[in-house]
């Protein structure tokens, strides 16, 4: 089945040469093309998109906004995030409203198409200098609700393993890679990794990161030790 993709951005000749490359894709189809927050809005309603590709800041409605409404209603579709600048206080609000993922705009065209199916497929997508900056804004508390500014009760719920798990997927590591530090299966981490999300009430990893740096149940690393 093919994949509905939504693109919202303010310029025209960038709207149109993502949804080119996304269009020409056997297994993804844009069903509809976005000038502003607003439109973006309105347009996910009518066409139901699996994914919807968003520009940060564009008039009438920004990105943000436009993600936390769309994020908000029943059966909402995931958001990819794409914009010019490298992770700052917008694209923050960005994941914490919803947002599945963040690449910057210069990415290769495989890069996009890959992310699109990542985050259709209920996984996270981060472009890398976005993980370090998360962790560096987070190391000096430049990150509005950083560690500890949280009530630990949130994580009441969890089990001894499934909190270990989510202090790992915070870290950055894949399945595969949890698995080989606890010697357990992949599936088992899969298992853990949804039981976090349906307690914690949480859509995927990116928003499981943040909750967990907020918590403090994962802390930066110490300056000068390799992300």
């Amino acid at each position: 089945m093919s994949l509905r993709v939504l693109v919202a951005d303010d310029q025209g000749i960038v709207r149109a040469g993502f949804a080119a490359v996304i269009d020409a894709e056997e297994d993804m189809t844009v069903v509809g093309e976005a000038g502003d927050g607003a439109e973006a809005v309105r347009l996910t309603a009518e066409s139901a998109p699996d994914v919807v590709v968003m520009d940060v800041r564009m008039p009438e409605l920004d990105g943000i906004a436009a993600t936390r409404i769309i994020t908000g209603r029943p059966d909402a579709p995931r958001v990819l995030v794409l914009t010019t600048f490298d992770l700052d206080a917008y694209v923050f609000e960005a994941l914490r409203a919803g947002a599945s993922g963040f690449l910057l705009k210069d990415v290769y065209a495989s890069e996009l198409l890959r992310g699109i199916r990542v985050v259709a497929a209920g996984e996270s997508v981060l472009a890398p200098s976005a993980t370090r900056r998360l962790i560096g804004h987070y190391a000096s508390g430049a990150v509005a609700g950083g560690p500890g500014e949280r009530s630990h009760g949130a994580l009441d719920g969890l089990t001894d393993r499934e909190r270990g798990v989510l202090a790992l997927v915070a870290s950055g590591l894949t399945n595969a890679e949890i698995a080989a530090q606890l010697g357990i299966t992949v599936g088992t981490v899969k298992s853990h990794v949804n039981a976090v999300l349906r307690k914690l009430g949480l859509r995927d990893r990116v928003q499981a990161t943040i909750l967990a740096y907020d918590l403090g149940l994962a802390r930066p690393n110490p300056p000068g030790t390799p992300l």
